[in-house]
């Protein structure tokens, strides 16, 4: 009997978290060293890799540039793999003697790990590594349109476990992957994490499944050059970071914010280095082509270069040109130069002063990306303070390239391809997710007072004592108290009994 490809994926889903759970369960029992020796071997393998599955995943997707998803391979697989390997992260964790208290860390099982096509290769090694470090099985939902390269990793992932000692399924990957099957996965009662890299709309999915979900919301970044700023060095972390992989890191910038005082500095710098400002009339051509008629992302746009946009669009512009900026003075979700742009476009926005330029980031952030991340160039430490404290995001970075930046390629932050946007941008974390994401700390908890010792204590007895010289009625009596009298008051003698009932009633 031939199934149809949407029950083929369901029953497919089935019988890979059914093996996962059996492989997590048996993971469970190994210690701190087994779990690194297997994350390590995966690590490495993924290293090994890097170029050829770099090369996959620009053939299938379209999306990128091959020598820059070479250095997204290693940031999943060896930078991630130096950045976690000293953790702790299961077995005792921390044991504290004088408050009674051990911590012991603890996987969560099974995780769900859907991948986009933008990150396709290099976000399959970093979450299977975070996994396999936290004690954790997964099973691997790729993008359709990245499908190939995606089920490639996974074989090196899978077969680099095997040999360091994994269990039997311990790293699944769906081979027939729909929309139905990645549903099913979701909703499947024995996953114990979903990890959701992609767009909005899986996001969502991912929060309603009624499994617990680590998601991220889409990145809108805005770049502020300050006048402190030396504005040479500034543009070329912006270009660097815009053109790395054509934009498809989500914590790149989106637009940059300068001041008024410095504006012709700013554009000269950018002209100078790449950048090509954008005519009114082009800027219209190139927004048809921007979003879609239903206001979202237009795919065909996703990882190009800013010649192929161009090109696109019907304009002409400079042999060498890097980015297209566009002037703006409006912010809103119709107007694509400000929203995310996974390619190297940017609105370019000028204001006042410092203070401006705040609120300019503030509403570019809640018109999208709210909570992913922004960055400020500036040598002025009482402003980038400023900017700490008030902008909603949970990664401010400061003179780096930010596509390189936020993923922690640059800084000091942990390596992540999950950047979590907080409360503010709808995420439950606004980590960079690491394995620490990915377990329960289980705490043993040894008696260190007595109910006597609590009762003994100067607050327990102010409390009582007040409550006993209380002069009026207390719904708190038990039902065989005595009523109050015709003023509304209680005795002496009843209010002890009152008393005595409740402290009674506290200690049962």
């Amino acid at each position: 009997m031939t199934f149809d490809r949407d029950l083929q994926s369901i029953q497919e889903v089935r019988d890979l978290v059914k093996r996962a759970k059996a492989a997590s369960e048996q993971y469970a029992l190994f210690d701190q060293r087994q779990c690194d020796n297997i994350a390590k071997a995966i690590a490495d393998a993924c290293a090994a890799h890097a170029a050829e599955l770099a090369a996959m995943a620009v053939e299938e997707t379209g999306f990128g540039v091959r020598e820059d998803k070479i250095l997204k391979n290693l940031l999943g697989s060896a930078m991630t793999w130096d950045y976690i390997k000293d953790m702790k992260t299961v077995g005792i964790l921390r044991d504290d003697p004088a408050r009674g208290v051990t911590e012991v860390g603890v996987g969560v099982g099974v995780v769900a790990a859907l991948i986009p096509s933008t990150n396709p290769t290099s976000t399959t090694m970093y979450k299977s590594i975070i996994s396999a470090k936290a004690g954790n099985a997964i099973v691997i939902s790729p993008h359709p349109g990245a499908k190939n390269c995606i089920i490639a990793t996974a074989k090196i992932i899978i077969e680099a476990a095997r040999k360091a000692g994994a269990p039997e399924g311990l790293i699944c990957c769906i081979e027939t992957p729909t929309m139905e099957g990645t549903d099913a996965l979701l909703k499947n009662r024995s996953i114990g994490m979903i990890l959701a890299t992609g767009g909005e709309a899986m996001v969502r999915a991912a929060y309603s499944s009624g499994n617990p979900a680590l998601g991220v919301g889409p990145g809108n970044g805005p770049a502020y050059i300050e006048k402190s700023a030396d504005i040479p060095a500034a543009i070329r972390r912006i270009i660097e970071s815009k053109t790395f992989d054509n934009g498809t890191i989500c914590a790149s910038e989106q637009s940059i914010v300068t001041e008024r005082c410095i504006e012709q500095r700013v554009l000269d710098e950018l002209q100078r280095q790449g950048g090509y400002l954008l005519s009114p009339d082009e800027s219209e051509k190139v927004a048809k082509f921007l979003l879609r008629a239903n206001g979202t992302m237009n795919p065909k746009i996703v990882g190009k270069s800013a010649q192929y946009i161009a090109e696109m669009a019907g304009i002409s512009v400079p042999a060498g040109t890097k980015v297209l900026v566009s002037r703006q003075a409006a912010v809103s979700k119709t107007n694509p130069y400000s929203r995310e742009k996974l390619c190297p476009v940017l609105g370019f926005y000028v204001e006042e002063n410092w203070q401006a330029a705040c609120e300019r980031s503030i509403e570019i952030l809640r018109n999208e990306g709210a909570g992913h991340t922004m960055s400020i160039h500036s040598q002025d430490e009482s402003v980038i303070r400023e900017f700490a404290l008030r902008k909603p995001v949970s990664r401010l970075l400061v003179n780096v390239a930010p596509s390189l930046g936020g993923v922690g390629a640059t800084t000091g932050i942990a390596p992540a391809l999950t950047l979590g946007c907080g409360a503010v941008g709808g995420s439950a974390t606004s980590d960079n997710v690491s394995p620490m994401n990915l377990i329960n700390i289980r705490r043993v908890a040894r008696g260190i007072r007595e109910l006597s010792d609590l009762r003994a204590m100067p607050e327990a007895q102010q409390a009582a004592a007040a409550l006993g010289s209380c002069r009026t009625g207390c719904c708190l009596a038990p039902a065989s108290a005595p009523a109050a009298g015709a003023a509304g008051r209680l005795s002496t003698e009843d209010m002890e009994a009152i008393t005595r009932a409740i402290l009674k009633r506290l200690a049962q």
